[in-house]
């Protein structure tokens, strides 16, 4: 395992992590200065969130390359299918081309992909599972072109009915396997796979096909499973037992810190969030 005690080079922020995936939440720092203050304590990484960039993802990148510090990617592209997807089949396709060409204009590498929940009129995840596979396979080959690779995050099963259909790392690699496209792997993030007693073999198949690897901790009284996720440490996940599964099939890549915090981390002063995060991932992660 890659020893982080004294390198923050593969330690990203997913803004998220301030609030800054959500209207009116966090400290509302702009996404200049939220590069500055990872900058000044070495983080290495940065993944942003759609909402923050709009029509600036190009200025945007600029000031992140010339600060030093990587756009690692971009959150997310939309809802393919379920309740909170576009009702027709063109908004999705132009709002998942759109997120592409978002993630290219910034210079990220990773466009994260979560799919949406269970298709109204359907029953179960089969159907909707299906769906999901023709809208990424369309739109792998726009993607490769932009120089962005696509990273299918399976959430935790609580999520199925509204938010994601695809809920283990096992059917996110099926369908990598039937899609076939040399730019479409998995995101494995703690909280949504920490439980999946599966998940060492599940890795292990994947191999190069971990684009992205996302820290956090599931309380274990946690009082809302949508925004009340834990600090690195503050858990139950085995978050040193993962990483290593990760890291053994051959990531090297950055560790994103992704926590949505309303009711704590989201209200605290900024600096400090960035602060504590830094120490975590040197002691617990």
């Amino acid at each position: 395992m890659r020893d982080f005690r004294h390198d923050l080079s593969a330690l990203a922020l997913n803004t998220a992590t301030l609030g800054h995936n959500m209207e009116g939440a966090g400290w509302g720092w702009s996404p200049e200065r939220t590069i500055d203050a990872c900058a000044r304590r070495g983080i290495g990484g940065i993944v942003f969130w759609r909402r923050e960039i709009e029509a600036r993802a190009v200025a945007i990148g600029n000031y992140a390359r010339a600060a030093g510090v990587r756009v690692v990617g971009l959150c997310r592209a939309p809802f393919l299918v379920g309740p909170l997807a576009f009702r027709s089949e063109a908004e999705v396709r132009d709002d998942f081309y759109r997120a592409i060409d978002q993630t290219a204009e910034l210079g990220g590498d990773i466009l994260t992909i979560v799919v949406g929940g269970v298709q109204p009129g359907t029953k179960g995840v089969g159907e909707s599972l299906g769906l999901v596979g023709q809208y990424v396979a369309d739109a792998a080959a726009r993607a490769a072109s932009a120089g962005v690779r696509l990273a299918l995050e399976p959430l935790h099963p609580v999520y199925g009915g509204d938010r994601s259909c695809l809920v283990t790392t096992r059917d996110a690699l099926d369908l990598c396997d039937r899609i076939g496209a040399d730019n479409l792997g998995v995101a494995i993030d703690v909280y949504h796979v920490w439980w999946d007693t599966d998940l060492p073999r599940q890795l292990a198949r994947a191999g190069g096909r971990i684009l992205g690897f996302h820290l956090c901790d599931w309380l274990a009284h946690t009082a809302d499973v949508l925004l009340d996720r834990g600090m690195m440490g503050d858990g139950v996940a085995d978050l040193v037992a993962i990483r290593a599964a990760v890291e053994q099939a051959g990531y090297q890549g950055f560790c994103e810190v992704e926590i949505f915090s309303a009711n704590n981390w989201w209200k605290r002063d900024p600096a400090e969030v960035l602060d504590v995060m830094v120490g975590r991932f040197r002691t617990v992660c």
